[in-house]
């Protein structure tokens, strides 16, 4: 085979130095023709070159052709990254109709357009070089008006030149964000907009166009951040998305619509324009043939849309008042866990007004949630439908008129044995979900700071965990548990104080530690929440006999409590705000009348000088 491959090369050398048409003919056919890796150890740029010059359509469709071929190896590409045959190429580029008055549609100069793009787009693959070089030509300009010219696919030969026509603009397009940036000042999306919206007429018929043109717009929202089409392209790319029944084309319609989508203007475009609803449509149409894995992806791709689109404040605000609440609500019932997911997260979304919550709570959307919820609360159970579910439930039970009709339908049974679940988003949301629960429910906040179980998993993850959330909403609901629980102590003054919960939690090993090691948080509001919980133990414990009192103070001293609070100190006295000064001279002062012992360790790290120090007070002192 090598030496019929030396006899070909060595008679492509002789056609060229003849400039023998005739004879190149036969032989760039054997070259395009032969296993491609066989050209690789020669050396025939600058024959082709030459070949090249010659005014012979036939020869200069055999030499593109050849070039594409023996390109397809890096070796031979970089062979070829030269400017001299890049830009003879690129002089031989033309649009079909512009070498045929306009509407011809003469076969030889769409066949050399055709190889000349196969030619330039595998020298170009991959190869930066050539990029360049194509660059510096000012060659793109030819390549993006090849996009001008109107192709009717249902020729083959036309079908070919539309896929090699954008297979080279894809090429080109994947060098560098310059490269796309310039693309953009060229107008190319302005060309592939017209084209896009030609093929509105009949979408199933335009296929091979559409997948051929929705490539190059990927390309440029992966090269270039924060790129946003003009609203018309983003409506036109939805409206293909209604009426396609290819799912390639679907998936690169939903792909290009969740990266606009990141916009909050274009969250609304897609909402006005009905896409979610046309989304749910569909999905319902084609709901029971998604049973191979492509066809999930692309059913999970058009759900989180919806979700995204969603997450924006007006889109929100607006399909809030049409079909689409209810078809969510519908979806809660779907059999299909990925539909059903999509039904809770859209509905969590909804719920981010007082009023939106307080509605769905009447609505008893809430106790349909809370059904799904007991039915998937084990390990065992979808972590993605869990997370949904408790997000959806945490925004539901902020309002203070839903607290209770939430709790009275059980939703803290039902979420309690979740905490045998220990992946950490799970675990993060139950948290957040419960302490939005205790928010002003004294009982529930007894009831709970006496559930051992519950304050030792507590305890074990805001030591433990490696998830900052997690460990963060630990220490903040054990803050609240403990807040929530005195609140109803204090405000009946009258009646016996049952301070069960609270001995309770001081008996449970690391439970005081936790509360003394969140003075040293980053976050201002978790060092507030720690010292109103350390404040109100210790007013508890202070106003019991020696012995008790005692028992924390030296559970506080175990803690290294005059550490944190001088690291709290030293770390943020600047920006410490009136609240939390004044929190914190209420347990400072509370410690003050404590035992011998943790005066004396209070003493040790400097506390009193280190208050002085605080602007703040400083500021009070001298006004």
């Amino acid at each position: 085979m090598e030496a019929e491959m030396d006899e070909i090369i060595a008679g492509l050398k002789n056609a060229t130095l003849e400039k023998s048409s005739e004879r190149a003919l036969p032989l760039l056919k054997q070259l395009s023709d032969a296993e491609t890796n066989l050209c690789d150890k020669y050396d025939i740029k600058n024959d082709l070159l030459e070949l090249l010059q010659l005014p012979d359509a036939g020869v200069q469709i055999q030499v593109a052709r050849c070039i594409a071929e023996v390109a397809k190896t890096e070796h031979q590409r970089t062979k070829f990254s030269k400017e001299d045959i890049i830009r003879r190429l690129t002089e031989l580029l033309q649009s079909p109709a512009a070498q045929n008055g306009g509407n011809a549609t003469d076969r030889a100069a769409l066949e050399l357009a055709t190889q000349i793009c196969r030619a330039l787009g595998n020298i170009c693959y991959a190869n930066d070089e050539a990029r360049n070089i194509i660059k510096e030509l000012g060659a793109d300009e030819r390549f993006f008006a090849l996009l001008d010219y109107d192709v009717d696919t249902d020729d083959e030969d036309r079908e070919q030149f539309v896929r090699v026509r954008c297979g080279l603009i894809s090429n080109y397009l994947l060098g560098s964000d310059e490269i796309a940036e310039r693309a953009v000042e060229l107008k190319l999306i302005d060309r592939l907009e017209r084209i896009l919206t030609r093929c509105l007429c009949d979408v199933d018929r335009h296929e091979e166009l559409l997948l051929s043109i929705l490539p190059p717009l990927s390309i440029l929202t992966e090269q270039i951040s924060d790129l946003y089409f003009a609203p018309s392209l983003n409506k036109t790319i939805a409206q293909i998305l209604a009426k396609c029944t290819n799912p390639d084309i679907a998936e690169s319609c939903l792909a290009l619509l969740h990266y606009e989508a990141q916009n909050d203007d274009v969250k609304l475009l897609l909402a006005e324009e009905g896409l979610c609803e046309t989304i749910y449509q569909l999905l319902e149409k084609y709901k029971t043939f998604a049973n191979t894995d492509e066809a999930r992806v692309l059913m999970k791709l058009a759900c989180d849309l919806i979700v995204l689109i969603l997450t924006g404040d007006k889109s929100m605000h607006y399909l809030y008042s049409t079909p689409l609440l209810k078809c969510m609500e519908d979806w809660l019932d779907s059999s299909d866990v990925e539909l059903l997911t999509t039904g809770v997260l859209a509905l969590g979304n909804f719920a981010r007004t007082d009023s939106h919550c307080i509605h769905m709570v009447e609505n008893k959307i809430m106790h349909k949630l809370l059904a799904i919820l007991a039915k998937n609360n084990g390990t065992e159970h979808q972590m993605t439908l869990q997370h949904a579910l408790l997000s959806t439930l945490k925004n539901l039970v902020i309002p203070k008129p839903n607290k209770a009709a939430v709790i009275e339908a059980g939703l803290v049974d039902i979420i309690l044995p979740m905490l045998e679940i220990h992946q950490a988003p799970v675990v993060f949301k139950l948290l957040g979900t419960l302490r939005m629960t205790v928010d002003g429910q004294e009982n529930l906040a007894s009831q709970l700071l006496q559930n051992e179980k519950l304050v030792k998993q507590l305890v074990h993850w805001s030591q433990t965990s490696e998830f900052t959330g997690v460990l963060g909403e630990s220490l903040r609901l054990m803050a609240w548990l403990i807040k929530h629980a005195y609140q109803q102590r204090d405000s009946s003054a009258k009646a016996a104080m049952d301070d069960t919960g609270l001995r309770k939690f001081v008996a449970i090993e690391g439970a005081v530690a936790s509360m003394v090691g969140m003075l040293a948080s980053t976050h201002l509001v978790m060092q507030n929440e720690a010292l109103i919980a350390l404040s109100i133990l210790t007013t508890l414990y202070h106003s019991k006999a020696a012995s008790e009192s005692n028992t924390l103070d030296e559970l506080l001293v175990q803690a290294d409590v005059g550490a944190k609070l001088a690291e709290q100190i030293t770390l943020n006295g600047e920006s410490m705000t009136k609240e939390l000064v004044e929190n914190l001279q209420t347990f400072v002062k509370l410690l003050r009348s404590s035992s011998d012992a943790l005066v004396a360790h209070l003493r040790q790290h400097n506390i009193e000088e280190l208050l002085k120090t605080i602007p703040s007070l400083v500021e009070y002192c001298t006004l």
